[in-house]
């Protein structure tokens, strides 16, 4: 472990044509502000506060390139018509000294007919239990047309005056579904071995590099593992770094899981079942929940930087920035990470908990976040806005009543 001082968190470090004040980046972490698809007075508000409270750059999390990418009515569609929009979002964080990336994806299998207007598409035929739905397996036509896609919500981002944009090429998400032989089950030159399981990734990276020239930098978050036995493993997962390193990435956002088979590997902990269950519209599918949420919905025991071992593995591997995410609460813990190789750590519990996060550290406020990783903010956020739910008096005490008598 190469021993740094303290204080690197807070320098600045370069990522392609964008220089950040510190070491901390705001992780792509679904916010579920935008109703309608639209941008928010509350999207606004947090990340100008997320701005003000040090962060080096914030990332809007989880925009859809194309209507067939959304997976939920409050999820950003980018097309022009968010733009002023999003340029506000832009113009205020820069005001606060801070960078403005967004993050740019497709949920493939994950959506459904009432939000993508059509049938879910993905690499293969299937049955979709998680939605659950149909899927459509996507022909040359439908590929040509989401890479394309990608190209033009760069163009898009752009526009609305954003630093960078982060290609979602994991946790089983469209890129993700043609990487995994989980997922993916073709036999043409898109299926099979992992260099024509990468195909789409790369002609993705393609587009994006195009799109985004000299002028705009590309982040990628990508999977260490899938987080079961049948997904992707780790050896491959840095075939696919080096890949995303070739293909011109100026740094990667090291993750793992897979949101319809290992969905608490991305986050780690217990999923608050009854409280999930508790704000799903669909009455049918909340009893569903009720009744088996905890075998369909694995427990994977928290632990601060639990990606840490892995990612290790990718920092002796590669040459490019990498960008630390998972689970850090302490200055301790990122000082460690730092001091391990990487350039960069990603923070999203911690500022969900509290936008002034990263300048409390740097004040010596505090050491540590006070957020205690119940998880109950990732149990809402996909029918309401992820905010910190103990912070939030209307719906605090229900929730309490709600939590098992231990916790």
């Amino acid at each position: 472990m190469m021993n740094l001082p303290d204080r690197t968190l807070f320098t600045p470090f370069r990522i392609g044509p964008v220089t950040l004040r510190n070491r901390t980046i705001r992780a792509a972490a679904f916010e579920g502000m935008c109703p309608g698809n639209l941008p928010s007075e509350d999207l606004f508000r947090y990340h100008r506060d997320v701005a003000a409270g040090g962060i080096g750059m914030t990332t809007v999390a989880y925009a859809a390139v194309e209507r067939s990418g959304l997976s939920f009515p409050h999820q950003l569609l980018l097309n022009r018509a968010v733009v002023p929009g999003l340029r506000r979002i832009t113009d205020a964080v820069h005001n606060e000294g801070a960078a403005c990336s967004i993050q740019i994806g497709h949920c493939g299998n994950m959506s459904r007919r009432s939000y993508a207007g059509r049938l879910p598409i993905a690499p293969s035929y299937g049955i979709n239990l998680y939605v659950p739905t149909f899927t459509h397996r996507m022909n040359s036509s439908d590929i040509q047309s989401v890479v394309k896609s990608f190209g033009n919500a760069v163009n898009l981002a752009r526009e609305a005056g954003f630093d960078a944009v982060e290609v979602h090429a994991g946790h089983g998400y469209l890129i993700s579904q043609f990487i995994s032989p989980y997922t993916n089950h073709r036999r043409d030159s898109f299926g099979g071995s992992l260099q024509n399981r990468a195909r789409f990734m790369l002609m993705v990276m393609d587009e994006v590099k195009k799109a985004a020239r000299n002028d705009m930098a590309v982040l990628v978050k990508t999977n260490m593992r899938d987080g079961f036995r049948t997904g992707t493993g780790i050896d491959e997962c840095i075939e696919i770094a080096r890949m995303l390193e070739n293909a011109g990435a100026d740094a990667l956002v090291l993750s793992g899981g897979f949101v319809s088979k290992a969905p608490m590997y991305v986050m780690h902990g217990k999923m608050p079942i009854q409280v999930f269950a508790h704000y799903i519209e669909n009455r049918l599918m909340s009893f569903f929940v009720r009744l088996v949420g905890v075998m369909l919905v694995k427990e994977v025991p928290f632990s601060e930087g639990y990606f840490l071992g892995d990612a290790i593995r990718f920092r002796q591997e590669l040459k490019l920035p990498l960008v630390y995410v998972g689970g850090l609460l302490s200055k301790e813990k990122i000082d460690e990470v730092l001091g391990r190789g990487f350039e960069l750590v990603a923070l999203a519990r911690a500022l969900i908990k509290d936008t002034d996060f990263v300048n409390k550290l740097r004040d010596s406020e505090l050491s540590r976040s006070e957020c205690d990783t119940c998880n109950y903010c990732i149990a809402v956020m996909y029918s309401r806005q992820a905010a910190c739910i103990m912070n939030d008096e209307t719906i605090s005490q229900r929730v309490r009543d709600m939590m098992p008598k231990n916790e």
